[in-house]
């Protein structure tokens, strides 16, 4: 019986793919010994947690909590994503002959381009215009989370290239126009270029702490003007307000229902209607509280503005920001200087605090470079895409430049980020 992706065409759920170890869809081929055999998920729910998170998160690798099982879980258990919000879970799993899962891909069929953060739709509107109907689309990313992590769930390159032949094969089935890996990590760049996936860049800003003390030691790299101001505007953040930070078994409903009514006035501001809902808030602080820094600020007994962190195992990601009163300085404390503070506490290697950056840049933020990759079937477009990516890839990194030249460090800052960092100019300026 087809299933109805709501705004879009009905499709069929897709019988088992069989794939070779060269990884080529071979529907019409008896299988390999070796092949490898692709299914696809309509809910995260129908894979045990512990075989995803071993794929997602080995212990060799930094934990990532965007994509563990009880995040993405927490995304569709709420409602937050489902075929109704235009997010309709399609994961692919790869088996071996064994019946074994080796690999696997976060992955949504998706009848719009909100909640991405790599904007396509100008790409949208020509496809349309040119007689073409750019959704459905496949889309794998973490719904809403703008942040670079695991997207082949495997270390293997043979498996990774079935998952990515997987998801060519899937966009031809749904009728669906382009598939798109959003904010995917460095290290899979060479099975995407390999498959003549497109890349695109972003630009986002993260704070590298290579090891500071503390916080004055990370003040001790800034230039003197620079001190002076960051100093003064945390004082006048601390003036009236209490700032209190909770994790873990801290966290309680009293908590979380302040924080929601900050997220929801930033998101009827942002967005109109936000993508969360208070469910979604409540199952993570259930299933992922040690992995969460809730930040809040009270003033006369009263919260009056929060900021979401979420731990991983070498970054501090900066998530959620709401208030419900005007303090001058008090978003910056809250999102930047006490992220940075918790950060070099915990001793993680970064924090995150997305994209949007020139007031980032004068807290110590530094422009990142990010990667997404884009299969366009169609020749005519890709073509036209393709040109837009050569020049937006040029002005992307030209404005990374700017950006890493109006650094506030006192000497270069040579951090290395999986070949994004920029190596930041000599400041020039008053010491």
């Amino acid at each position: 019986m087809p299933v109805l992706l709501s705004g879009v065409h009905p499709f069929h759920w897709v019988q088992p793919l069989k794939l070779t170890a060269r990884s080529r869809l071979t529907e019409q081929t008896p299988p390999a010994d070796n092949a490898i055999q692709i299914s696809v998920l309509r809910s995260i729910s129908e894979m045990d947690p512990g075989a995803w998170d071993a794929l997602a998160n080995p212990p060799q690798q930094p934990f990532d909590p965007f994509i563990a099982h009880a995040f993405l879980l927490a995304l569709e258990q709420s409602g937050s994503v489902s075929a109704e919000t235009g997010w309709m879970p399609v994961h692919v799993i790869a088996k071996n002959t064994d019946g074994q899962i080796v690999g696997a891909m976060p992955l949504y069929l998706k009848s719009h381009s909100q909640g991405e953060y790599v904007f396509d739709h100008g790409w949208a509107a020509a496809f349309e215009q040119a007689g073409g109907s750019y959704y459905p689309k496949l889309q794998s990313s973490i719904p809403f989370t703008p942040v670079a992590g695991p997207r082949l769930l495997s270390s293997d390159p043979t498996i990774c290239s079935a998952l990515i032949d997987a998801v060519q094969e899937l966009t031809s089935r749904f009728g669906a126009s382009s598939a798109h890996i959003t904010f995917a990590r460095e290290q899979e760049t060479k099975s995407f270029k390999q498959a003549k996936w497109m890349q695109r860049k972003g630009l986002q800003f993260h704070f590298p702490n290579p090891r500071y003390a503390d916080y004055e030691e990370f003040l001790a790299t800034l230039t003197s003007r620079k001190r002076k101001a960051l100093r003064s505007e945390r004082k006048k953040a601390n003036q009236d307000v209490d700032i209190i930070s909770f994790s873990g078994n801290q966290l309680t409903s009293e908590h979380w229902d302040a924080f929601f009514g900050f997220y929801l006035d930033t998101g009827a501001r942002k967005w109109g209607t936000p993508y969360l809902n208070r469910t979604f808030f409540e199952l993570i602080g259930q299933s992922m509280a040690q992995h969460i820094l809730l930040i809040l600020a009270r003033r006369d007994g009263q919260w009056v503005a929060g900021a979401l962190n979420f731990i991983g195992g070498d970054c501090l990601y900066g998530r959620y920001w709401g208030c419900t009163e005007h303090h001058d300085s008090l978003h910056f404390e809250l999102c930047y200087h006490r992220a940075i503070e918790a950060a070099i506490a915990m001793k993680l290697s970064r924090v995150e605090a997305g994209a949007q950056g020139a007031h980032k840049m004068a807290r110590g933020y530094l422009p990142v470079l990010t990667n997404s990759w884009h299969h366009l079937p169609d020749p005519g477009f890709a073509d036209a895409v393709g040109r837009f990516l050569k020049e937006e890839t040029f002005e992307m990194r030209r404005e990374q430049a700017a950006c890493a030249a109006l650094s506030p460090y006192r000497q270069s800052a040579a951090f290395t980020n999986e070949g994004d960092w920029l190596t930041v100019p000599q400041n020039d300026g008053e010491l």
